[in-house]
């Protein structure tokens, strides 16, 4: 960049030189990253400290896994560094537990002084007897797993979503029907071109609101795997978008290039014209808005572990209320819907069939009204609520709540003698006598 001393050295320099070369650059780059490794072991000193971890394959293909440093340094401030990335042959928690273990002992940093363990949810390390945490807890007893609380409630719901037959068939057919319309910018266009049409009509017979922001044409969303927001976002984007993609598949149905396009759309079109659908797609964006507030609230990077209770205690409250008395307003605006778009209503006091047309398998018939009151409707709360209990109810969230005696907001405002002697005797007996 010095242009006096760049003309020197490229003049004036023996023309064998090295410096420029990939090899010397990574032993420069290697250098520098274990003088950061360093400094940053010097900031810890002797104090106890926690990891986070992940692993994830990059561009060629190869699992790398990232080790993040938190802990309290000399001076008393809280630090959070990214300290190691090391590439490892396979994600086995034994694997991960030598490579960790490697990667920090080069640096004179000894298990015994950890003091939590931060991962995400899969099995390999979270789990109870073989995972990643399970074998550093072996070696350090207060070395605690605590999982992210967003994650935690991702994993938790769309585990829940899958325990119901009749709703992990709704994503599936919902998933099918993105897809379809999605897979073409001629369908995407005349998606567009229908809803055009939709909101004028609405928006003249009062049917919509107008303003800044209103009415404006989007896009049918894809449900994610593993985002459970993005299902509400795609329940919302069907829920307002329900004629216009049924108007896009009718239009491929009388007109579709091919018989597997026709056919597809049928299908999809016959599925969209069902109570079952509308009854379920109602449901679920009823639940989902209930746990969304939940999942938007716990990624705030200001909140507190308290604040995080009391929002999973109020949602499950609210999911509580739904199913003592959500039913009857949720199956009466499923009727308004049906007669909107002249969908065909079941009766509800007939003789409930599965949907080969044998009669549902249980001692006592049962009626379609019992079917979607206690088989559909109750069954997909309780699994949430019982997917809430589970992911939230551990040992992990005690010692966090019994952690907030030490918070120093508002003037210690948490602080409490007893919460502090619980977090000595159960937690850290190791380094309190």
């Amino acid at each position: 960049m010095n242009k006096s001393i760049g003309d020197i050295v490229l003049e004036k320099a023996p023309k064998n030189a090295k410096y420029t070369s990939p090899d010397i650059q990574k032993d420069v780059l290697n250098i520098i990253s274990n003088q950061v490794r360093a400094k940053i072991r010097k900031e810890i000193g002797d104090a106890k400290f926690c990891i986070l971890v992940d692993e994830a394959r990059d561009a060629s293909n190869k699992e790398q896994m990232a080790i993040v440093l938190r802990f309290v340094d000399t001076e008393g401030f809280l630090r959070e560094r990214f300290f190691a990335i090391v590439h490892v042959t396979d994600t086995t928690a034994a694997t991960l537990k030598k490579e960790i273990s490697d990667a920090l002992g080069r640096y004179d940093l000894h298990i015994h002084n950890m003091r939590g363990q931060g991962y995400d949810g899969a099995s390999n390390m979270r789990g109870s007897w073989n995972g990643l945490q399970a074998l550093f807890l072996k070696d350090c007893s207060c070395a605690y797993y605590v999982h992210c609380f967003a994650h935690r409630l991702q994993l938790a719901l769309t585990a829940a979503a899958e325990k119901e037959i009749s709703i992990w068939l709704f994503f599936s057919k919902l998933n099918s029907i993105c897809n379809l319309i999605n897979a073409s910018p001629k369908r995407h266009g005349e998606l567009h071109s229908a809803q055009r049409i939709e909101v004028a009509h609405m928006v003249a017979t009062g049917e919509r609101d107008t303003g800044r922001g209103c009415n404006q044409i989007g896009n049918l969303l894809r449900p994610g795997k593993t985002r459970w927001s993005s299902n509400f976002d795609s329940l919302c984007s069907m829920i307002d978008m329900y004629s216009s993609v049924t108007t896009v598949l009718e239009n491929m149905v009388n007109d579709g290039a091919s018989n597997s396009i026709r056919g597809e759309a049928s299908g999809a079109l016959i599925a969209m014209k069902s109570f079952d659908f509308i009854f379920i797609l109602h449901l679920m964006h009823k639940i989902m808005g209930i746990t969304n507030l939940l999942c938007r609230a716990l990624q705030e990077k200001s909140l507190d572990i308290l604040s995080a209770m009391d929002y999973v205690s109020t949602t499950k409250t609210l999911l509580h209320t739904l199913r003592e008395e959500g039913f009857d307003l949720l199956l009466s605006h499923v009727k308004e819907v049906c007669v909107k778009y002249d969908i065909e209503m079941p009766h509800m006091e007939a003789r409930y069939k599965s949907g080969t047309g044998r009669s549902f398998q249980h001692i006592d018939s049962i009626t379609v009204e019992h079917h979607y009151r206690f088989d559909v409707f109750t069954a997909a709360i309780y699994f949430q609520v019982e997917e809430l209990n589970n992911r939230f109810k551990d040992e992990a969230v005690e010692l966090l709540k019994l952690s907030c005696a030490l918070e120093p907001k508002e003037n210690f405002k948490l602080f409490n003698v007893d919460h502090i002697y619980r977090l000595a005797e159960k937690f850290y007996y190791l380094d309190f006598d």
